[in-house]
């Protein structure tokens, strides 16, 4: 098989940035020992050109059959240093403006060039320093990617206590414990995953409520696992829905038809709705069910994955669950994310107290700190991470418990929530 079309024009755009890159690293060290320039070229064209070389042989190699954990590791990298050159370019490209602008104003303007501009930092040129600033920019952001992968195990416990008017009084200090996003499949080390279901256990739990993408793809993942994720356990019952991963759809199903039909991947649902039968957990499909404590009831409703999002998809079905739940006053929904709350949820549904989500893992990226909540998220998604309210409606969105994809977490880390009601 011959490379594609789109990798040719990917593997010339690659070498194009590399190029206009390696003009900020050459002047960098252009005044260094011959020893460190030849280091510094070797080590820039060496990565770069195992990168290229990884695109053009990507249709000769059976890149699906790889292991997971090796294929997020490179893809990881790989997409780093394509941000991190991209990041440097915007510099230059400041830089490169920037002098010609000023080449205009002295070729109309009769003043004579200037061969070097000094005073920006002592003994260095504007375009030094806008150079340097660059690439510590695009290093800086890279080396940050990197130490995310020491990350991605490290869960935090976020409690909150919300009151509701209408909670009946028996369920006032009930403890709830969300989590969200497990994935799986890109799980690779027993212990810490163990120490993260330990926390979980370790809060107390009246209800345990588990909001969709149990796995990335295939039932199959989670075959190592069972016996971690069973021991999840709390009084009033262990309670799940699906997300978009649950469905196999991003999956290349061997038996797909052109028309998108696949028994394998039938089956495969099938196979994780067990799963979470033999962990004892309750799979709600658009369903709902009653809890009961000291004679009173609140309604637990759960659907399928249902996005606002017209790639993700919409299976979810809220009117049947909703249908037996209707004299129940007090509702609290799982649905897996987040978008429904403003396209259905709300507008329709405003008895809904209380909805958890998660999908989105704040990008497993960002910031945050007091006073400052930033992530790539907030772009593609209105709610996406902690608590949000609307009147008498809550909406929270957890941040995962595990990663999809980038195998690390920056600033925005895997979570357990802890919720009491009030």
């Amino acid at each position: 098989m011959r490379p594609g079309l789109n990798s040719l024009i990917l593997v010339f755009f690659l070498l194009l940035l590399d190029l206009y890159v390696f003009q900020a690293v050459r002047a960098m060290v252009y005044m260094s020992a011959p020893r460190v320039r030849s280091i510094t070229y070797a080590v820039y064209w060496g990565i770069s050109g195992i990168c290229l070389l990884m695109i053009i042989l990507l249709p000769y190699i059976n890149w699906h059959s790889w292991p997971q954990q090796m294929k997020s590791y490179l893809m990881a990298i790989f997409m780093g240093l394509v941000v991190a050159k991209l990041l440097v370019t915007v510099f230059l490209l400041i830089d490169d403006l920037r002098r010609g602008v000023l080449w205009i104003i002295r070729q109309f303007g009769g003043q004579q060039p200037v061969t070097q501009e000094k005073g920006v930092v002592s003994g260095m040129s504007r375009s030094q320093f806008i150079n340097r600033l660059g690439l510590i920019t695009g290093g800086t952001f890279f080396a940050t990617l990197m130490y995310g992968f020491s990350n991605k195990y490290n869960y935090r416990v976020h409690k909150i206590k919300i009151a509701f008017k209408n909670l009946p009084a028996s369920f006032k200090g009930m403890r709830i414990v969300q989590i969200s996003d497990i994935h799986s499949g890109s799980f690779a080390n027993r212990e810490a995953v163990l120490k993260g279901v330990q926390m979980i256990n370790a809060q107390k739990p009246d209800l345990v409520l588990f909001t969709g993408d149990l796995v990335n793809d295939r039932a199959v993942e989670m075959e190592q696992w069972m016996d971690v994720f069973s021991q999840v356990k709390a009084p009033m019952g262990v309670y799940s829905t699906l997300g978009n991963h649950d469905y196999g759809d991003y999956y290349p199903w061997p038996d797909k038809t052109p028309a998108g039909h696949s028994d394998m991947q039938i089956r495969n649902l099938e196979r994780l709705k067990e799963v979470h039968a033999e962990l004892g957990w309750k799979l709600m499909m658009n369903e709902h069910a009653v809890l009961e404590r000291g004679g009173e009831q609140i309604a637990l409703l759960g659907v399928e994955n249902w996005s606002a999002i017209k790639r993700f998809p919409r299976y979810g079905d809220l009117k049947r669950a909703y249908e037996g739940a209707r004299d129940i006053p007090f509702k609290i929904l799982l649905s897996h994310d987040p978008t429904h709350w403003d396209a259905q949820i709300r507008p329709e549904y405003p008895d809904i107290a209380l909805t958890l989500a998660g999908h989105t893992h704040g990008m497993q990226f960002g910031i945050e700190i007091p006073g400052l909540r930033w992530s790539p998220s907030q772009y593609f998604y209105k709610e996406w991470a902690g608590l949000y309210k609307s009147g008498d409606q809550h909406l929270y969105v957890n941040r995962g418990f595990g990663f999809l994809g980038y195998p690390g977490r920056v600033g925005v880390l895997p979570e357990i929530t802890v919720i009491d009601l009030a």
